[in-house]
């Protein structure tokens, strides 16, 4: 299992319209193969940042499978027109956790 990490930036007033495109592309992610869940996470400090956290069986799910699929296209025209810039990809592989 991997996790991607993409970091956000929207163009201002945009936020609502966003959070809505993601929500609507929802079923295109769970459509994917290899997908297991993801979060979108909204800054505090930087109101207009947001992390989407989207978990994977394997890399290639995300960068082979879910980018060259008419899935991605539909995640992209659901929230693409809200990006300030392209997004921050980053890929982690889980190695300590704890739970309260």
């Amino acid at each position: 299992m991997i996790t991607e990490i993409a970091q956000i930036d929207v163009k201002p007033g945009m936020e609502a319209e966003f959070e809505a495109g993601v929500a609507r592309a929802r079923a295109a992610f769970q459509r994917s193969k290899g997908f297991h869940g993801f979060e979108l996470h909204r800054s505090i400090e930087k109101p207009r940042r947001y992390r989407l956290v989207v978990k994977w069986a394997t890399l290639e799910s995300h960068t082979v499978d879910f980018r060259s699929s008419e899935n991605f296209t539909e995640w992209r025209g659901c929230v693409g027109h809200c990006f300030a810039s392209p997004p921050e990809v980053e890929h982690t592989a889980t190695v300590v956790t704890a739970e309260a």
